[in-house]
């Protein structure tokens, strides 16, 4: 997996909350026994018209959104099941972060993101970033006041900034561990691999014993 360090690169708005994983990547892409090619269904339903075309008022099908790297949205992203290929098309369609708002109503609160989703997404190199509902508005409004808005996201410094006629910076926080991850670019495998010489010291004093018996 590679290692995530700063990302910058144009935003890109999808103002829907609730979006689960059944809309992120439909049912007819998880067929593939691969794990390519997942970015042609990203969206698919809300990209497309019934005709296969592509569907001018999906707002990342605007030209100004192409070759974004950056994507906001609205709170409880990547509800519903838990298919890692939704976070595969998000990753190949060229996306390194995805941005949504904690939301607290009323004495409730309702998540940036669903915990499985964000927990696939650090196995994948994908970073979710998770702010407050006003500094989400501000992404949104400093999207829609230029034409390819840029952002740099430092993982390190835990900053966002957006590059528009006046520079704003927003921090945001991370669990450490999973920051460590994405740092380092470990995925379960290499996090494992990390305890190789415990794991084959526990394997030789295992045989020695096995032999003695």
């Amino acid at each position: 997996m590679k290692a995530f360090t700063n990302e910058r690169g144009i935003v890109a708005t999808l103002d829907r909350a609730n979006v689960d994983t059944d809309q992120i990547i439909p049912k007819q892409y998880l067929k593939s026994i691969k794990r390519t090619g997942f970015d042609e269904g990203l969206f698919y339903d809300w990209s497309h018209r019934a005709d296969g075309s592509p569907n001018p008022d999906f707002e990342l099908n605007q030209p100004r959104f192409t070759d974004a790297r950056i994507l906001v949205v609205r709170n409880n992203f990547g509800c519903g099941s838990s298919r890692e290929h939704a976070v595969w098309a998000i990753v190949q369609a060229g996306f390194s972060v995805v941005i949504a708002p904690r939301q607290n109503r009323n004495g409730s609160s309702v998540p940036a993101f669903a915990d499985i989703f964000a927990n696939n997404a650090t196995k994948n190199g994908l970073l979710t970033v998770e702010l407050l509902e006003s500094d989400v508005d501000r992404i949104f409004s400093a999207v829609g006041g230029h034409e390819r808005l840029e952002a740099s996201v430092d993982l390190a410094s835990q900053t966002i900034t957006l590059h528009g006629t006046e520079e704003i910076i927003v921090s945001f926080d991370i669990d450490p561990s999973k920051k460590r991850y994405l740092l380092r670019g470990l995925d379960d495998i290499a996090l494992t691999l990390e305890h190789k010489g415990q794991i084959e010291q526990f394997e030789n004093r295992h045989d020695t014993q096995l032999a003695s018996t």
